[in-house]
């Protein structure tokens, strides 16, 4: 059988898992052709003797790679263990999908004697809302913060959710601190590229609160290694796999009662304010803005500081 798969087999130079794109009935058909009368279950049974296994596509090819990359990883690197000597805080943010509020099917499996029975098609009129999930990771503290807002994805709703960690919770854990060094990915709602973004963070955290705030963000296509993914999102993920999120109040208890064995604890609020789209802003915010740049890599690293 071996000969037969030579050109159809793939396998990880790790594990010595190997796998087929033919499917056990295309195998037992070619069998059969040539006098091997064989079932398409005792191929597969054959198939995991011969140490090959079911696989799906693994997204690990990054296609939107920048030379710079490292570089910047190297800068973030270097941030993060200035801040830390000096004891100032550094926090880890971004934006989680949007999720339909309703009886929707969520991805996931869990234990249960019974499947739980949702609508069969997610269609966006049969939802009471939308949860959209602006988090802020605190690594130091290995704390969570999470703000469910209502409407739109937006800088305004992002610097909005920074502003309610540091007034709830950040300033209490840290104090009076001279400066806040924030990771971010170069897209979305806090884009590297966005004046919203920028003019946001100047008015709602750092005139506010009379602070600096360096920014560094990721390189594109370089997000899973913003801690924020793998520390909390992955966890929230985890915590409501195959669980309904049928009211805001269900969504942000399972944020709430998240938690892992290295000891996160996480908590949520519900914004409910509209923040709507396409908005521009002023060329007067924008001209007043006190904002710097990083001599490294300055379209990734700046710094805003408040107004006088």
């Amino acid at each position: 059988m071996e000969i037969l798969l030579e050109h159809d087999t793939a396998g990880d130079p790790i594990t010595g898992l190997k796998w087929t794109r033919k499917t056990t009935e295309k195998i037992a058909q070619v069998l059969q052709e040539i006098d091997i009368p064989v079932s398409a279950n005792t191929v597969a049974r054959l198939l995991y003797q011969m140490d090959f296994s079911l696989r799906v596509n693994r997204k690990q090819i990054a296609t939107n790679s920048t030379p710079y990359r490292d570089q910047q990883f190297q800068h973030i690197c270097l941030l993060r263990t200035r801040f830390e000597r000096q004891g100032l805080p550094f926090i880890s943010v971004d934006s989680k999908k949007r999720e339909l509020i309703g009886n929707f099917k969520n991805t996931g499996a869990k234990w249960d004697r019974s499947p739980v029975l949702v609508n069969d098609h997610d269609f966006p009129s049969d939802a009471s809302g939308v949860g959209i999930s602006y988090g802020i990771y605190d690594p130091p503290h290995n704390r969570g913060t999470v703000c469910v807002g209502i409407s739109h994805d937006t800088a305004a709703f992002a610097a909005h959710s920074i502003a309610t960690w540091w007034k709830r919770e950040g300033s209490h854990r840290w104090g009076r601190v001279p400066k806040l060094l924030v990771l971010a990915d170069s897209g979305g709602s806090n884009s590297c590229r966005s004046w919203v973004w920028k003019t946001e963070l100047q008015a709602q955290v750092c005139n506010a609160f009379g602070f600096t705030v360096t920014i560094a963000h990721y390189p594109t296509g370089a997000s899973k290694w913003n801690p924020i993914e793998h520390r909390l999102f992955s966890e929230i993920s985890k915590n409501w796999a195959a669980e309904p999120l049928t009211s805001y109040e269900t969504m942000l208890n399972f944020i709430r009662t998240t938690s892992t064995q290295t000891g996160l604890v996480v908590t949520a609020y519900l914004d409910r304010k509209e923040y709507p789209t396409g908005l521009k802003p002023d060329p007067g915010l924008i001209s007043s803005l006190s904002l710097k740049h990083s001599a490294t890599l300055p379209k990734w690293n700046y710094t805003i500081a408040p107004n006088l």
